[in-house]
């Protein structure tokens, strides 16, 4: 990527993390909190993904050509990454399970520093299918976690959540080492997790750009990345449930990632957005020997790796909201197009004792086609306006995201209003949801 490429998404970064996360002030009462600035993320060198990739490829040669649960080359894939992160200044730990007689690993690596009850994670699945080596499916995603890992450290990272890596085995027999991950995490720990990010098959030969709908703020995390470098996404269907998300989303945990696309044909519209062959799939290799290192798109590798390091980057600076007591109103509220008025989607709190607190958090998910024309306000029972987008976005669709208040100086108790105006004409929608959490 570009130099010039690295200094657009800084001023797409600096969006995210001051409209996703930043404070907002109520209007006319206070100037706006103070955001230090977010460390700007790295553009990972696609040089030393392909590397890993490399590594990758001659140990399954080495090792009967493949690199599947319980065979010599996913163990030695194992030790590969583990020793990069044991130079790197990470803690790992290597889980060990059985299934299928054999068996399995897990490899979760910890950068010191952040929020212990506030931890990030992002994963991939490193073991293949016993009938290749699996450079696309998913050395592709572990190569760029592992090197996104190592940029946290060449950089002496010190974000406010506390960053957690992991690969998984066993995936392609039904995600068992991330099941067996998340179902031996206490209650507490799982509580504890901020978010989720997976990366599985983001270097497909011939690629799509897909971004998982899962958790509202880290899909638009992943959106603000990709419409920074002008490249148009689709929500991700053919893999749903189908890689170690899942085994997260199952109890709650916040989840989100990338995919190019595996057997599923690309069609004439998708590759007249993307470029690429349309009526063929995204994967021909897919779960075959051909999937080797000529089986990558360096294109879509180096794009989904930069974005993984922006996710990691930008949400790991958020600020990490304290837990607390949430209200939310689901009922569709149409947004009348301009010049009619403001419409509102009302919430009645109860039951918190005294004020709201200065990290009161506000998750917004609005349809519309053209966020651009929206004004966004949070109403407090007394009528104070804080306002949480004012028409910014551009011509973008939709506005899913989170944003802290400093609603301290209000009572708790009472109704609340999300109130939303449409400035422009030709362009409608309405309010999803919103939820309010104190």
């Amino acid at each position: 990527m570009s130099l010039s490429v690295s200094r657009r998404l800084a001023a797409v970064t600096a969006f995210a993390v001051a409209g996703l996360f930043a404070s907002a002030a109520p209007a006319a009462l206070a100037a706006p909190t103070a955001v230090a600035a977010a460390p700007t993320p790295p553009d990972i060198p696609l040089a030393n993904v392909k590397a890993h990739l490399s590594q990758f490829s001659t140990i399954a040669a080495n090792n009967g050509g493949n690199r599947a649960h319980g065979r010599a080359g996913y163990k030695a894939s194992i030790d590969y990454v583990k020793a990069k992160l044991d130079a790197a200044g990470f803690t790992t730990t290597l889980q060990t399970f059985t299934t299928s007689g054999a068996t399995g690993y897990n490899l979760i690596a910890d950068w010191p520093g952040g929020d212990p009850n506030s931890v990030l994670m992002a994963g991939a699945h490193l073991d293949s299918v016993s009938s290749g080596a699996g450079i696309n499916d998913n050395g592709s995603g572990s190569a760029a976690v592992l090197e996104t890992a190592l940029a946290v450290s060449r950089a002496g990272l010190q974000p406010t959540k506390h960053l957690r890596f992991g690969w998984w085995g066993a995936e392609e027999l039904g995600l068992i080492g991330s099941k067996y991950y998340v179902n031996n995490l206490p209650t507490a720990e799982r509580a504890k997790f901020a978010g989720y990010l997976n990366f599985d098959m983001i270097g497909s030969p011939n690629p799509g750009y897909f971004v998982y709908d899962d958790d509202p703020t880290i899909e638009q995390t992943f959106k603000n990345y990709f419409s920074g470098i002008g490249v148009p996404t689709e929500i991700e269907t053919e893999g749903d449930g189908r890689s170690d998300h899942a085994s997260f989303k199952n109890v709650g945990i916040p989840v989100g990632g990338l995919f190019t696309g595996a057997s599923n044909t690309k069609t004439s519209a998708q590759a007249q957005k993307w470029g690429g062959t349309a009526g063929q799939s995204f994967d021909r290799c897919y779960h075959s020997s051909c999937d080797n290192t000529a089986n990558i798109s360096d294109t879509a590798l180096d794009r989904n790796t930069d974005a993984a390091a922006y996710a990691i980057w930008t949400l790991g600076a958020s600020t990490p909201v304290p837990p607390g007591p949430s209200f939310e109103n689901t009922a569709d509220v149409n947004i009348p197009d301009s010049p009619a008025a403001a419409v509102s989607s009302p919430i009645t709190v109860s039951g918190v004792a005294g004020n709201a607190p200065a990290t009161t958090k506000v998750d917004v998910n609005i349809v519309h086609t053209y966020r651009g024309d929206l004004v966004v306000d949070l109403v407090a029972p007394d009528g104070t306006v804080y306002n949480l987008h004012n028409r910014s976005g551009g011509s973008a669709d939709n506005i899913v995201g989170s944003y802290t208040v400093n609603a301290s100086s209000e009572v708790a108790n009472g109704v609340w209003n999300l109130r939303v105006r449409d400035t422009a004409a030709q362009d409608v929608g309405y309010i999803n949801s919103w939820k309010i959490t104190f």
